[in-house]
């Protein structure tokens, strides 16, 4: 770092940074103010990267699918052998590795040789149970990770894991093999032959052909982007990472194979456990590309967390103060306007602040009772007690309390005593200066006509 008041050693690089962080996008036209916003989006993607959260969740992925991926693909076999469409799990394996080059055709034989193995229907109830619980536990995991990356704390119940996660079963691969089958009907018809005969249809045939693989795929990662967090995704964010993804994976794919093409020496010294290395490493990348467009998908809703170099937003002990009132009048006018309660995320979408002061500050007001979530989902806050009987100062003193009785809570800070007096005294003349005014008088204060 350099010193205040000295230039730093890369005068170009301070610039960018000043340009990408300092600017303010208000009243921007769009075609400046885009590429400071990809650039931000750029900047907070390499700085999760880079604080491993997102490679930690990779590599924990991988193992859990090579636990997983058999009983899933038995499960997803019963399934689809009902539709009779099980024969193109092998088609759809063998594109998924296809950067690994000829060790890809081997592990996909491999896996479909351990898949026929297992006999579902002989299995009984308890072995099904168990290829079950395997599959549920790999998507609760990627659940997780996805709700990490989406900064989501509260995780579905079991009934709603159940609900989903069977429904991504049974409907998911259905869906995945029926755009697969339409697709390959389309490519075999007479008529789509003739017309590849014919310039320029037969030019747009072939750019179709190689574009429909990547919007399936784009497709198939804006569905998991959409479904998967346990939060209200919008379609936008959803295709926005899904797109980004679709054109990594292709991307990186191609370079994947490169390597593999060129990499004689590896697989002559490690032999054998070479094509389960390279096959670990795809993993890897493809759970870490999946990760990646979650976390564009999640910037592209959430433009805040791309303010400011950290990627959070801290506050000072007045704006807590500032931002406990705020909420709690919110949260009272629309429940005296007989509107739609609000929920975290409008609030923080309301106030253009980032979700994680909100929740925080929401979180110490419902411990202290001045509010209350629903059951909803998404979580919905209505005053725990009529407002009339909350004051203001109440609420300030939730706010400046919230937390006590932790590790290193206010009575446990030793000190003199004339420290304790003089902050009794500043709370006091607070709670005096405030007197008699609730809440409700703050949030019906801009409302003479509303009955009081």
């Amino acid at each position: 770092m350099t010193e205040p008041g000295k230039k730093g050693w890369f005068p170009l690089g301070d610039h960018l940074d000043r340009l990408i962080w300092q600017t303010d996008l208000t009243g921007l036209p769009a075609w400046r103010s885009g590429p400071i916003v990809a650039m931000r989006m750029a900047a907070a993607i390499a700085r999760d990267l880079a604080k491993g959260q997102l490679t930690l969740w990779a590599m924990s992925l991988v193992y859990t699918t090579l636990l997983s991926l058999v009983p899933l693909l038995a499960i997803s076999f019963s399934i689809l052998k009902g539709f009779g469409v099980h024969n193109q799990i092998e088609p759809m394996l063998l594109g998924l590795l296809e950067p690994l080059g000829p060790q890809g055709v081997e592990i996909t034989e491999r896996i479909i040789e351990f898949v026929d193995n297992v006999k579902v229907g002989v299995l009984g109830s308890l072995g099904f149970a168990m290829l079950f619980y395997t599959v549920v536990s790999l998507m609760t995991k990627i659940e997780r990770a996805f709700n990490t990356v989406w900064h989501i704390e509260q995780e579905r119940s079991l009934g709603q894991r159940f609900r989903d996660y069977l429904s991504v079963l049974v409907i998911g691969p259905a869906l995945i093999f029926a755009a697969v089958g339409i697709g390959a009907s389309i490519a075999s018809h007479a008529m789509v032959g003739t017309l590849a005969a014919i310039e320029p249809l037969g030019t747009v045939i072939r750019l179709a052909g190689k574009l429909i693989p990547f919007l399936m795929i784009a497709g198939a990662f804006s569905f998991m982007y959409a479904f998967i967090p346990n939060t209200k995704v919008q379609v936008r964010a959803a295709l926005c990472g899904g797109m980004v993804a679709s054109l990594m994976w292709n991307l990186l794919g191609w370079i994947f194979a490169s390597f593999v093409v060129g990499s004689v020496k590896y697989t002559a010294i490690y032999s054998t456990f070479a094509t389960l290395i390279f096959f670990m490493i795809w993993l890897y990348v493809g759970w870490l590309i999946l990760l990646v467009g979650a976390n564009i998908g999640f910037y592209v809703q959430h433009p805040t967390y791309l303010r400011g170099r950290g990627g959070s937003q801290r506050l000072s002990h007045r704006a807590r103060e500032k931002l406990a009132l705020t909420l709690t009048t919110l949260i009272a006018q629309h429940y005296y306007q007989r509107k739609q309660p609000w929920s975290a995320e409008a609030l923080s979408a309301e106030l253009r602040i980032q979700n994680d002061p909100v929740l925080d500050v929401l979180s110490v007001l419902e411990q202290a009772g001045v509010i209350k979530a629903t059951a909803d989902t998404p979580q919905t806050y209505l005053p725990a007690r009529p407002f009339e009987l909350v004051s203001v100062d109440e609420v300030l003193a939730a706010t400046r309390h919230g937390g006590d009785g932790g590790d290193l809570s206010f009575d446990r800070i030793p000190g003199p005593g004339q420290v304790d007096d003089v902050l009794h005294a500043f709370e006091a003349a607070a709670k005096s200066a405030l007197a008699g005014q609730t809440v409700k008088d703050l949030a019906l204060a801009n409302d003479p006509g509303e009955e009081t």
